[in-house]
């Protein structure tokens, strides 16, 4: 058996690409565009596992409450720098729902409220202002 992808519904591809892709470095794999279906699917990988793949759905014209995500659970990714990846998302205008007060972990959602797991890669990096005394904000 050989683990294949994920998939997640999503309202506004573009908001969502932009997350994944421009946020956290994710690359676009593959895309299939079904006009008689009315969806659009695109697969995405990190550079460093090309071979598991998050697949997006994007039902044209959907409005369906996709829900709050919190029976999915999360997506994990492991990251260089937990400080500069939140950094950077913040930037991006991300919510940092759990600020990486210990230098290992973090958590943020997605456009369409897919929660992420940020980790440190190695040992947690030393805290750091001004994630040290950020509350959490919001669920993830």
């Amino acid at each position: 058996m050989r683990y294949l992808h994920t998939m997640i519904r999503v309202h506004d591809l573009d908001a969502t690409l932009r997350f994944f892709c421009d946020g956290l470095g994710l690359r676009e794999t593959r895309r299939m565009d079904n006009a008689a279906g009315r969806f659009t699917l695109v697969f995405l990988a990190a550079p460093e596992s090309p071979e598991a793949e998050i697949e997006l759905t994007h039902n044209w014209g959907s409005t369906e409450d996709y829900g709050s995500a919190r029976n999915f659970g999360h997506l994990a990714f492991a990251v260089d720098d937990i400080y500069a990846t939140c950094a950077h998302l913040q930037a991006l205008g991300v919510t940092i729902n759990r600020p990486p007060r210990d230098g290992h972990m973090a958590f943020v959602r997605s456009p369409d409220l897919i929660s992420i797991e940020l980790l440190q890669k190695g040992a947690a990096l030393p805290p750091r202002e001004p994630w040290a005394s950020l509350p959490n904000t919001g669920s993830w």
